[in-house]
C-alpha cells in the first residue's frame, strides 16, 4: 500500500530535523525536547559568534578575512533559515496537513507513480547534496592531522576559541565541539532545504496527474456512434471531470503559494548569499596550494554550493514548465466536441494559465535555470574584481 504523500516527500528531511529537535514537538517528553533543542541551536550561534570575534581580531589581513567569511557566511545562512523555520512551524502544519487533503490523493496506479518519480528525484538530489557536504565536513575535519606543520596541532576552522590548541583537553575538545557543530550544521542545512524543495517537487507530481486527468477526457463524435442519452451523459462526465481537474489546479496553486509564503525568505537569503560565498571559495581556492586536502575540501564545497542553488533553480524551473505544459494538454483535449459551458470554462482556465505558476524567493527572485546562470555570473564578477585587487595589493 502506498505511504501517505508527507512520508513519501518528507520522511527524510523529517527523520533529521526531529532527532536534531527542530522538527514539531512531540506529543511526550516535550521540555526535554526543547531543551534539546535550544543545545543544538546554541552551537550553531555561539560558532557564528566565535567567526565574528575572529574576523574583528584578523580584520586587515585579507587572507585571514576570506579563509575566515565563507564559514561565516554559512553559518549565519543556517542559523537563519532554522528559526525562521522555528518560527514558520503553524505554517508548516497547514502544509502537511494541506499534502494530505482528499485532492490531492492519488486515485490510480499510474498517479501513484507520478508521486513516487517526483519524490524519487528529488531524494537522490538532495542525497547527492548530503554526500558532498558531509564529504567536505569530513576533509576539514582530516586537515589538522594532515596539514599541520612542525608537529603544532591547529583547530579545523579559523575561529575564535575560548581554549587553546597547545594544551590537552582543551584541544581535543575544542576540535569535538567544531566538527560537531558543522556536521549539525550541514544535516539542518540539507534537511530545511530539502523540505522546501520536496514540497515544491509534490506540486510538479500534483500537476503532472492533472495532465493525466485532462487526458481522460473523452472525445464525443457528433456520428450515430452515440445515441443522444450516451452523447449527453459523456458531455456531462466530461464536464465533471473537468470542474475537478480544475478544482485540482487551484488546490495546487493554493498549496505552492503557501510553500512561497513559507520559505520564500529563507530561500532568498540563501540565492543572496551564494554570490558571496562562491566568490570567497573561488579566492580560497586561488590561494590554495592544489592537491592539498584544504584544496580538494573547497573544491568539494564549491561543488556543495553550486549543488545546492542548482536544486532551488531547477525545482522552480520544473515547476513552471509543468504549469504551461498542463495548458497545452487542455488545449489538445478534444473541447470542440463539449457543451458551450466546458468551452467556456476552458476559455477562463487558459487565460488564467497564461500566468505560469513561478516560485518567487523572496517574492521577487523567479527560481529557474536563467536565475542559475545570473547568479553564477555575478559571483565570477565580484571574484575577478576582488581577485585582482589582490592581485595589485601583492
Amino acid at each position: 500500500m502506498l505511504e501517505d504523500n508527507v512520508t513519501i516527500f518528507l520522511n527524510r528531511p523529517r527523520n533529521i530535523l526531529f532527532y536534531l529537535g527542530i522538527w514539531l514537538r512531540p506529543a511526550i517528553h516535550v521540555t526535554l525536547y526543547v531543551i534539546y533543542a535550544v543545545t543544538v541551536m546554541l552551537s550553531q550561534y555561539s560558532f557564528v559568534l566565535f567567526e565574528f570575534i575572529y574576523i574583528a581580531q584578523a580584520w586587515g589581513d585579507m587572507d585571514a578575512v576570506t579563509e575566515a567569511s565563507f564559514l561565516l557566511f554559512t553559518q549565519a545562512s543556517v542559523c537563519y533559515k532554522v528559526t525562521r523555520f522555528l518560527i514558520n512551524k503553524k505554517n508548516l502544519v497547514v502544509l502537511l496537513d494541506l499534502m494530505e487533503k482528499e485532492v490531492f490523493q492519488p486515485q490510480n496506479k499510474k498517479h501513484e507513480r507520478f508521486l513516487l518519480d517526483q519524490s524519487g528525484m528529488v531524494k537522490r538530489l538532495c542525497l547527492f547534496f548530503l554526500c558532498s557536504a558531509l564529504t567536505t565536513c569530513t576533509l576539514w575535519g582530516l586537515m589538522p592531522i594532515v596539514d599541520s606543520t612542525e608537529g603544532q596541532r591547529i583547530f579545523p576552522f579559523l575561529i575564535w576559541m575560548p581554549v587553546g590548541p597547545n594544551e590537552s583537553p582543551q584541544y581535543e575538545l575544542g576540535y569535538f565541539y567544531q566538527m560537531m557543530a558543522i556536521y549539525i550544521s550541514a544535516f539542518l542545512f540539507i534537511a530545511v532545504d530539502s523540505v522546501a524543495l520536496s514540497m515544491i517537487m509534490f506540486g510538479c507530481a500534483q500537476l503532472e496527474i492533472i495532465m493525466d486527468k485532462v487526458e481522460q477526457i473523452q472525445p464525443v463524435p457528433m456520428s450515430g456512434k452515440l445515441k443522444k442519452e450516451e452523447r449527453d451523459l459523456r458531455i456531462e462526465d466530461n464536464y465533471a471531470l473537468f470542474v475537478r481537474c480544475l478544482k485540482h489546479h487551484q488546490a495546487v496553486i493554493r498549496f505552492i503559494e503557501t510553500v512561497e509564503d513559507t520559505y520564500h525568505a529563507n530561500i532568498f537569503f540563501q540565492l543572496s548569499g551564494s554570490v558571496a560565498i562562491i566568490c570567497i571559495i573561488g579566492l580560497r581556492i586561488t590561494a590554495t596550494t592544489p592537491g592539498s586536502v584544504q584544496f580538494i575540501s573547497m573544491l568539494n564545497y564549491m561543488v556543495t554550493m553550486l549543488s545546492q542553488l542548482f536544486l532551488y533553480c531547477w525545482c522552480g524551473n520544473e515547476l513552471t514548465i509543468r504549469s504551461e505544459i498542463l495548458r497545452e494538454v487542455m488545449y489538445l483535449s478534444p473541447w470542440h466536441e463539449q457543451s458551450n459551458r466546458f468551452r467556456r470554462l476552458l476559455w477562463i482556465a487558459m487565460e488564467r494559465m497564461k500566468r505560469p505558476i513561478i516560485f518567487k524567493a523572496g517574492h521577487y527572485i523567479p527560481l529557474s535555470r536563467p536565475t542559475f546562470v545570473a547568479i553564477l555570473r555575478s559571483s565570477y564578477s565580484y571574484f575577478a574584481v576582488i581577485n585582482q585587487t589582490r592581485n595589485k595589493e601583492k
